[in-house]
């Protein structure tokens, strides 16, 4: 983010894009609705009529699968209207010529049957967000991120800001507010296999030097090239590359889409290890499974979406064979060559991260005590922070100004047919969390809701499909079938079905497509062919639901105590079977 999350509440604008916030980050809707409170205005542009909507000055009911098309349309509104700031382009900016070239081919009257936007609203929105005094900010979530033109979908999003001077001043600019808890920290202390902490390249030779000669090592011993990602692995165990696999603090049987093929992929490692604090799927059909300490058992830092460090520390100590994350690690890396030892969570952040990262030098423990923080850039023990990036136009590139990008618009990898018509769109639920190992165990919240979740449709596909609300259906793609409920929504729009992911039984990344882009090779989780169906006898359905999720918990169960290896080949192959019986039905 390029402003801070307290600072979108001062902004003069905030444009929602692709993000939901009242049920990804309850807080930072608390915000919007205090920029609101303060007189900002709000546009958002959603295919669902989310809560946010209901205050904003602009909804735009945009198609789903029409990003990179809106963005272009949206900006040819901004520069056919004379709402480019030309001066700060001209300073500040590199490729505008370019960046024209390719968005005056998107008109609003030339993408309205992609967007669904009507010309007269769209031109409104640009001037609404490029008017803004005293700045606007350009939020999105995974609406954006898990698309197949994501990171050209963000390269959209920096230019349209650009163009109008609206970031490299106070409270302006970008905010992409991320997918789960400390992912921005994830990021900052190096877990991608392109960067060593603080966003250095793994393939910079001075880079390497400087990380080797800190871990006392031979250069030679980095790595020359950028790492696998997650969504990788599949392929690559097929392909037999990949042999070994370490899962730490995550369930991709849950998380990743088409989950019954990863499932097939990961049985073929030779060997496997999950490091979690509950039993999971993916730990069930691990061959080691290290327990590692919770929340409330262990402390150090996470990094907030908009770059703040916060200190956090344990409220009790561990108990049985569990271990710390950083211990684990340690241990793992003494036992396989390379000894590693450290004392405490300070020790690791002073000599890993602040010693390494100029950028966050200043962070120390004791600037983050108590109700302290430290928002990076943090360059000198005696410096404030940096709720803002950019400031009078200076951007991170070798010439200190931003590269306007543009391209043109590609549809999605999988449409709907006659077969599957619908769109299904993975969403995130407000009383769950991430994959549900933990809120999944949390007896309150299922009391609140429980399996097999719920898939959101319009009241016009539910007529259709003679689906009242609550009914059990089936909800099927080329991939898998499921059991879930529906939920009719009039906040819907009709084509579509969303889903939470978190759910178990009625897990819908068994019918998610496993397509990447090229570039961050993120799934394209918002955009897949899907169809459903009202299952007839609703009695059976019930019982055969609760069938399942009893013996999905059981399995856990015995799987928790150590007895989980015949048991679960047994229950892989029954699996196996009532997959192909329904593809017969199907």
């Amino acid at each position: 983010m390029s402003c801070g999350t307290p600072g979108m509440e001062d902004a003069g604008c905030l444009f929602l894009f692709g993000y939901n916030p009242n049920t990804s980050h309850p807080l930072v809707a608390r915000r919007i609705v205090r920029a609101k409170e303060k007189g900002a205005k709000i546009i958002v542009a959603d295919p669902r009529f989310i809560e946010t909507a209901r205050i904003a000055d602009i909804y735009m009911p945009i198609k789903n699968g029409c990003n990179i098309a809106f963005l272009n349309s949206f900006a040819y509104a901004i520069i056919e209207q004379g709402l480019v700031d030309e001066e700060f382009v001209r300073e500040h900016t590199t490729g505008y010529e370019d960046f024209v070239k390719v968005v005056q081919k998107y008109s609003p009257e030339a993408t309205k049957d992609i967007t669904g936007i009507d010309p007269a609203m769209m031109r409104e929105a640009a001037r609404m967000y490029a008017t803004a005094e005293p700045s606007s900010i350009l939020c999105w979530g995974m609406g954006v991120c898990q698309s197949a033109q994501n990171v050209e979908a963000v390269h959209m999003c920096a230019a349209i800001a650009c163009i109008t001077h609206q970031i490299g001043k106070p409270n302006s600019g970008l905010a992409p507010v991320r997918g789960q808890n400390n992912v921005q920290g994830a990021c900052d202390m190096g877990a991608l296999p392109n960067f060593f902490p603080g966003y250095q390249s793994v393939t910079d030779p001075a880079i390497k030097q400087k990380f080797a000669d800190a871990w006392h090592i031979p250069v030679e011993q980095l790595s020359d090239h950028v790492g696998y990602k997650i969504t990788d692995i599949g392929h690559l165990v097929d392909e037999g590359k990949i042999h070994g696999f370490v899962c730490m603090g995550e369930d991709g049987l849950q998380t990743e889409p088409d989950a019954k093929k990863l499932k097939e992929q990961l049985m073929k490692l030779d060997f496997n290890v999950t490091i979690d604090i509950f039993m999971t799927q993916t730990a069930e059909i691990s061959d080691v499974i290290l327990p590692a300490t919770s929340w409330g058992e262990h402390e150090g830092v996470f990094s907030a979406c908009d770059r703040t460090f916060q200190y956090f520390s344990a409220a009790v100590p561990p108990k049985g064979e569990c271990r710390h994350d950083w211990d684990i690690i340690a241990d793992l890396s003494t036992r396989m060559g390379h000894p590693m030892h450290y004392e405490n969570t300070k020790q690791i952040w002073d000599e890993e991260c602040r010693a390494l990262w100029p950028a966050a030098y200043g962070a120390t423990y004791e600037k983050m005590e108590g109700l302290g923080y430290a928002q990076w850039p943090c360059p000198t023990l005696d410096h404030p922070g940096s709720p803002d990036l950019f400031l009078g136009g200076n951007f991170s590139m070798p010439d200190g100004k931003a590269k306007l990008m543009a391209c043109d618009y590609e549809g999605p990898t999988e449409v709907p047919d006659r077969e599957y018509p619908l769109v299904l769109c993975t969403v995130r639920e407000v009383g769950h969390y991430s994959c549900r190992s933990m809120t999944g165990n949390c007896r309150e919240l299922t009391d609140l809701a429980d399996e097999p979740g719920y898939a959101h449709i319009s009241p016009k596909e539910a007529e259709s499909r003679g689906i009242k609300h609550n009914d059990l259906i089936w909800a099927y793609s080329r991939r898998g079938k499921i059991i879930t409920r529906a939920f009719v929504d009039d906040r819907v729009n009709d084509g579509a079905v969303y889903m939470t992911y978190q759910w178990w039984i009625g897990k819908c990344n068994d019918l998610a497509l496993h397509h990447v882009d090229t570039r961050s090779h993120t799934p394209e989780d918002k955009y897949s062919a899907c169809q459903i169906e009202r299952i007839d006898d609703q009695v059976w359905a019930e019982q055969h639901c609760m069938e399942l999720y009893m013996e999905l918990k059981e399995r856990l169960a015995v799987a928790a105590d150590g007895q989980f290896s015949e048991l679960a080949d047994e229950q892989f192959a029954r699996s196996e079977q009532e997959s192909e019986s329904a593809a017969v039905l199907n």
